[in-house]
């Protein structure tokens, strides 16, 4: 039974027929009162709970009527309901115990799958939530870690809950992601990559939501956005800590109520995606530094899935090897390499910074220099004092310690010098379109008025 919460007769009466519709045994009551005394002798499978009652319109009677709840039942699932302009009502409920949070007026689709997904989540361990058979492809490893991150992927991917990735970079997030989509009811519907630390803060809009021609100067004919492509599948939001606070605002919006508007044309269109994060950075950190959002934060973890690093995964390095390996072998059609014992041994002691992407590129190298059909622990043990090498001789470059677009940034400005501001030269000099360089004038806040003889 799922219990309706709002001291509204046209919220409770609109639910009440929205659920009963979809199949779902529903009760109404007004207030925390009448509420309180259902939680004692029904049991609810859900609560659907306003925040604010006519008593009091800061929301601390819904924030103790969530209390109280979580005190008699703390395993039933409690989704809120808020007016936009009180989200930061709904952070404080999820911060008590909530599973979700919903903007009044509600999308009855989005509320229903909300809904269901909770109910779903909400099944004790042991029982399925779903009866398709779990499909791991691209992912190697029988380490206790592991084990526990894909009978997790295996358990919400029947789901739309939201999922957030974390994990030091090089630690197979993508494939995680891919394996949620591949194991969900949406298996067979888009899966639409975006790289988030990729988009500058002006195209965004357009890259994610499309746009209509002429809405902007560049604006030649119309786009399709990310989550139009998404539609009916997985959108999967890779480096989101890297979105700056106005982007994420945006985000936010169509995340809330899977709405949004394509550039240039005012009409709100709807889509039905299923939003899987990843991110290298901790969020949690940033949400106390206001780098990001909490709300957002809220809407797009309902699920974290931590991978583990490798240096913690030790019984999957052989097995990793031997897989780079054979594709290695069969991409460039070498014969099979077999590792000597001292080989997977000196693999395993490795500290791997760089994760399985770590591992991959010193199989692969290894086999390509060495061309010996059996690698020893010398093979690898030489290449890494020769990537070692490499590295310090990187390491007292100039730029050394530079993020990727100081680098980037620095190199254009040396280039606009080079070519006296002249952007055809300058953009067939770095290899990329003029309509690219001007993108990247953008995001690096690079004014062409500044450069003699810029064109």
């Amino acid at each position: 039974m799922i219990l309706i919460v709002d001291d509204d007769n046209a919220v409770r009466s609109s639910l009440l027929f929205m659920l009963k519709r979809a199949g779902y045994q529903a009760k109404a009551v007004p207030g925390p009162r009448d509420a309180m005394q259902e939680v004692r002798t029904e049991a609810p499978d859900l609560i659907l709970m306003d925040m604010n009652f006519s008593l009091s319109t800061s929301g601390e009677e819904g924030l103790t009527l969530l209390k109280q709840v979580k005190i008699f039942c703390p395993k039933v699932p409690v989704i809120l309901m808020t007016a936009w302009g009180s989200i930061q009502l709904a952070v404080q409920g999820m911060q008590a115990g909530a599973f979700d949070f919903v903007t009044k007026p509600w999308n009855n689709a989005a509320l229903l799958q909300r809904i269901e997904t909770a109910l779903q989540l909400n099944v004790p361990v042991g029982q399925t939530v779903g009866d398709r058979s779990f499909d791991r492809s691209r992912i190697i490893g029988k380490s206790r870690g592991l084990m526990e991150v894909l009978d997790t992927v295996a358990r919400i991917a029947p789901t739309n809950a939201s999922v957030l990735v974390t994990g030091e970079s090089g630690t197979g997030k993508e494939l995680i992601a891919e394996a949620v989509h591949r194991n969900s009811r949406r298996a067979t519907q888009p899966f639409v990559k975006v790289n988030l630390g990729g988009i500058s803060q002006s195209l965004f809009e357009s890259e994610m939501f499309g746009h209509r021609k002429g809405a902007f100067t560049d604006a030649v004919a119309d786009r399709v956005g990310r989550f139009e492509l998404a539609d009916k599948g997985t959108i999967f939001l890779d480096e989101i800590g890297d979105l700056d606070l106005s982007c994420q605002v945006k985000l936010l919006r169509v995340l809330q109520d899977q709405t949004f508007e394509v550039l240039g044309d005012s009409r709100p269109r709807k889509v039905d995606v299923r939003v899987v994060s990843a991110t290298n950075a901790d969020l949690r950190k940033m949400v106390q530094e206001h780098t990001f959002r909490e709300d957002l934060f809220y809407r797009i973890n309902l699920i974290t899935i931590h991978l583990p690093a490798l240096r913690e995964r030790k019984e999957d390095i052989a097995l990793l090897a031997r897989h780079f390996a054979d594709r290695q072998a069969e991409a460039n059609g070498l014969p099979r390499t077999e590792f000597a014992a001292d080989a997977l041994q000196f693999l395993e002691r490795l500290p791997y910074p760089g994760n399985i992407r770590e591992l991959k590129n010193l199989v692969e190298r290894t086999i390509l220099v060495c061309g010996k059909k059996v690698l020893e622990a010398a093979d690898f043990e030489a290449q890494c004092q020769y990537l070692g090498e490499q590295k310090k001789k990187t390491d007292a470059l100039p730029w050394a310690g530079l993020t990727l677009d100081e680098i980037e940034r620095r190199t254009i400005l040396q280039t606009l010098d080079l070519h006296k501001g002249n952007l055809s030269q300058v953009a067939q000099a770095l290899g990329i379109s003029r309509a690219a360089l001007y993108r990247r004038l953008e995001k690096y806040g690079i004014a062409l008025g500044n450069i003699n003889g810029a064109s």
